[in-house]
C-alpha cells in the first residue's frame, strides 16, 4: 500500500507553487542580478515578537509597491531543487515587473519567534507588518497580499482591519480562513454541517512543529540568521504514515497520538463544537466583521470549501460598507483540485474525468490587477475582466457572469421518489419534477464500523486517504447503504450552475446520525462522475448553537449545507444524487450514540429512513440556466 510522506515541504509546494512551473537552476543568481536581496529581516510586532522576513526589491531609487506573502510554510531559498527555487522564482517575476516581493513566516514557524496556533495567530501581526513595510524608504505605501490555502486564509480577517496600505489582495483556495457566513458555519474547514472534515487531522501531522523543537536564541542578529539558515532550515521531517489507515483509529481524539504526532493544537480543536467561542477569537473571518479591501478571488470546483468560498464573495459584494470595495470584487472558479489552477492544460484530468482545455491567462490577469491597485496604472483590467469567470464542466468552456450565480440560473425542484427500494444503483429510486404521491420511505442500515468509503470528491490534504476529483461511482453504488435517485435520460442538455440546495425528511431509531448527499453526472455508458457532496449532522438541524436529538418514530426536516458546481449534463446523460449517512474519511463518522463522538470508540448501527411523500417531499433544488 502506498505510503504518503506528509512533510511540510511537500504540502508547501502543493499550496504555493501555483504560478511558477519548473524554475531554472540558476534562478537565485538571476534574481540577484536585478534585485536587492535582504533575507532574515526580523520584523517586530507590537508585543516584541519578531517575524522572519525575506525581502526582494528592484535595484532602483524609486519607491515601489509590495506584493506580500505570509505563510506557515518553509520558504528558505537555500538548498537544492524546488525548495530553493519557488521563492526566488516568484520574487523574480515580481521584481522584474517593478514590485518588491516580501515573504514572511507566521509567528512560531521556522525562524519566526513566538508560538504558532493554527487559525489563532493574532490579526495584529498582519496589521503590524503592513505598518512596518509602508514606513520603509523604498516603499510607495501600497501593499497587495497574495497566496493560496494557508498562505491565503489569514488575508480575509486582516482585510477586516482595513489597514490604509492594504490596497488589494489575491486570495486563492482560502476556505480555511472562512468561519461563519450566513447559515454556513465551517469554522475554517474544520466542520461541514456540524461534522468534522478530517483534512486537518492529516494536515497537522505533517506541519505542526514540536513544542520541543530547536529554537534560535532570542536576539540573534540578521547576519547570524542568514548564516545558519544555509545549514538548518528547521523543517521537520515526520516519519511516514499511511493516512488511509491512520484516520480509521477510534476515538478520533487519539488519531495523532496513535501515530506519534504532535497533538497539542489538535487536542483542543477536536473538542470544539461548531459554535465554540474560541472560533471567534482567532484568525477566522466571520460575517459580522467589516471588509475593506478590493479582492481578486480564486476558487476551484473540487476544492474542499467551494460553497463557503463563493458565499464569502457574495457576502463582501453585498455587505461591505465601502461602495468602492463592494464594486471591486472579482472571482475565478477553475475545474481543478485545491490550489491547482495552473495545472489545467489542453486536456485537464480531474480524478478520472477529462474536463477539456481549462487553461486561463492567470498570470496576466493577476499582474494587471496589481498594476491597477498598487501602481495606480489606468489599465483595462476592469473593462476586460468579467466579474465572475467560471468553468463549466461537460461543455468544457470558460464562461462569465456579472454575479454568482448567473442571473439566468433559476432553482428547479427535483423530488426523490421510489417504491421503497432505492438502495443501490439497481433500485427504483427516481429524481423528477413530479411531486411524490405515495408514502414508501427508503430504509438503510448505517453501520459506523463499516462506513461508506470516500471515492473522489472535493478534498484537500488527507494524504493517501482520499483521492480528490471526479471518479466513477458505480462500484460504490452497489452498497445497500447508499440510496440512489436518478432522472430519466435527458432529451436535451441541461446546464446546472450555482448553489444546489437540498432538503431531506428523515427518521431513525438512534438519537443522532448524519445524512449525506452527492451530486453525480451519469454518462450513457453508466459512468457516474461526482460533482459535489455535502453532509449534515442531525443534532444541528436547528442551528449550531444548540443540539436537538431525535426521537424514534418522528420525522425531521434536514436542510443540508448547499453544494455548488457548474456542469453541463449532455443530452443522453442523467442527473443523479446519492443519499447515505457516511462519506469517510472525507468526513468523520457519526457513531450514532448521541455522545461527544470525538472521545468514543464504539458505534451503534442506525436504521435510517428517507421519506418522500406529499407530506414529506424530500428534494434537491438545482440551479438550471434558462
Amino acid at each position: 500500500m502506498k505510503i504518503f510522506r506528509f512533510t511540510s515541504l511537500v504540502i508547501f509546494l502543493i499550496f504555493t507553487q501555483i504560478f511558477l512551473g519548473q524554475a531554472p537552476n540558476d534562478i537565485l543568481e538571476k534574481l540577484e542580478e536585478i534585485a536587492i536581496v535582504d533575507q532574515k529581516v526580523m520584523m517586530p510586532m507590537r508585543d516584541g515578537v519578531r517575524l522572519a522576513t525575506d525581502i526582494y526589491r528592484p535595484k532602483t531609487d524609486n519607491q515601489v509597491p509590495i506584493i506580500f506573502s505570509r505563510t506557515p510554510y518553509n520558504f528558505n531559498s537555500w538548498g537544492d531543487g524546488k525548495q530553493r527555487t519557488w521563492t526566488a522564482t516568484r520574487a523574480y517575476e515580481a521584481v522584474k515587473r517593478g514590485y518588491a516581493y516580501v515573504v514572511q513566516n507566521e509567528r512560531g514557524r521556522y525562524y519566526s519567534e513566538g508560538e504558532w496556533d493554527i487559525l489563532g495567530v493574532p490579526l495584529t501581526d498582519g496589521y503590524d507588518a503592513f505598518s512596518w513595510m509602508k514606513d520603509q524608504s523604498w516603499s510607495n505605501g501600497k501593499i497587495g497580499t497574495y497566496g493560496c490555502s494557508s498562505t491565503a486564509e489569514w488575508q480575509m480577517a486582516v482585510a477586516a482591519l482595513d489597514h490604509p496600505s492594504h490596497a488589494a489582495m489575491v486570495p486563492q483556495g482560502y476556505g480555511a480562513g472562512v468561519g461563519r457566513v450566513g447559515d454556513i458555519m465551517e469554522q475554517g474547514n474544520w466542520y461541514r454541517g456540524g461534522v468534522e472534515q478530517m483534512l486537518f487531522f492529516a494536515w497537522l501531522y505533517g506541519v505542526e512543529h514540536d513544542k520541543f523543537k530547536p529554537r534560535i536564541p532570542a536576539g540573534a542578529s540578521q547576519q547570524d540568521l542568514i548564516r545558519i539558515s544555509r545549514f538548518y532550515d528547521l523543517a521537520p521531517e515526520n516519519p511516514p504514515v499511511d493516512m488511509s489507515e491512520a484516520l480509521n483509529h477510534l476515538p478520533i481524539q487519539d488519531i495523532l497520538k496513535n501515530v506519534g504526532g504532535k497533538k497539542e493544537i489538535f487536542d483542543k480543536m477536536v473538542r470544539r463544537k461548531p459554535n465554540h467561542p474560541d472560533w471567534y477569537s482567532g484568525g477566522l473571518y466571520h460575517d459580522d466583521m467589516e471588509f475593506g479591501v478590493p479582492s481578486f478571488w480564486f476558487a476551484s470546483w473540487y476544492d474542499v470549501s467551494i460553497t463557503p468560498n463563493l458565499a464569502l464573495f457574495n457576502h463582501v459584494r453585498n455587505n461591505a460598507k465601502d461602495a468602492e470595495v463592494r464594486d471591486n470584487q472579482y472571482m475565478v472558479i477553475a475545474p481543478t483540485l485545491h490550489c491547482g489552477y495552473t495545472r489545467a492544460g489542453k486536456n485537464t484530468i480531474v480524478g478520472e474525468r477529462s474536463v477539456g482545455d481549462a487553461r486561463l491567462n492567470y498570470n496576466e490577469q493577476i499582474m494587471a490587477w496589481w498594476d491597477y491597485w498598487l501602481k495606480g496604472e489606468e489599465n483595462d483590467f476592469k473593462e476586460k475582466t468579467a466579474r465572475v469567470q467560471y468553468y463549466t464542466m461537460g461543455s468544457n468552456k470558460w464562461q462569465s457572469a456579472e454575479q454568482w450565480p448567473p442571473a439566468d440560473s433559476k432553482l428547479v425542484t427535483y423530488y426523490l421518489n421510489s417504491s421503497g427500494d432505492a438502495n443501490t444503483l439497481n433500485g427504483d429510486g427516481t429524481l423528477s419534477k413530479k411531486k411524490p404521491s405515495g408514502d414508501n420511505p427508503d430504509s438503510f442500515v448505517y453501520d459506523p464500523m463499516n462506513p461508506v468509503t470516500s471515492w473522489g470528491g472535493n478534498v484537500c490534504c488527507t494524504g493517501n486517504a482520499v483521492k480528490g476529483g471526479a471518479f466513477d461511482q458505480q462500484d460504490m453504488e452497489e452498497r445497500e447503504d447508499i440510496l440512489v435517485y436518478t432522472t430519466e435520460v435527458l432529451s436535451e442538455g441541461v446546464e446546472v450552475t450555482g448553489f444546489i440546495e437540498s432538503t431531506l425528511y428523515v427518521s431513525s431509531d438512534v438519537k443522532d446520525t448524519d445524512f449525506t448527499i452527492k451530486l453525480i453526472d451519469v454518462y450513457p455508458d453508466g459512468r457516474a462522475y461526482n460533482l459535489d457532496e455535502t453532509i449534515q449532522r442531525v443534532r444541528y438541524r436547528e442551528g449550531y448553537d444548540k443540539e436537538v436529538f431525535m426521537e424514534e418514530g418522528e420525522v425531521y426536516q434536514v436542510d443540508l449545507t448547499p453544494m455548488a458546481t457548474s456542469n453541463y449534463f449532455e443530452k443522453g446523460h442523467r442527473i443523479r444524487i446519492e443519499v447515505s449517512s457516511s462519506n469517510f474519511p472525507r468526513f468523520a463518522r457519526n457513531l450514532n450514540t448521541g455522545g461527544n463522538n470525538y472521545d468514543e470508540s464504539e458505534g451503534i448501527k442506525a436504521n435510517n429512513k428517507v421519506h418522500h411523500s406529499r407530506k414529506y417531499p424530500s428534494q434537491i433544488r438545482l440551479p438550471i440556466r434558462q
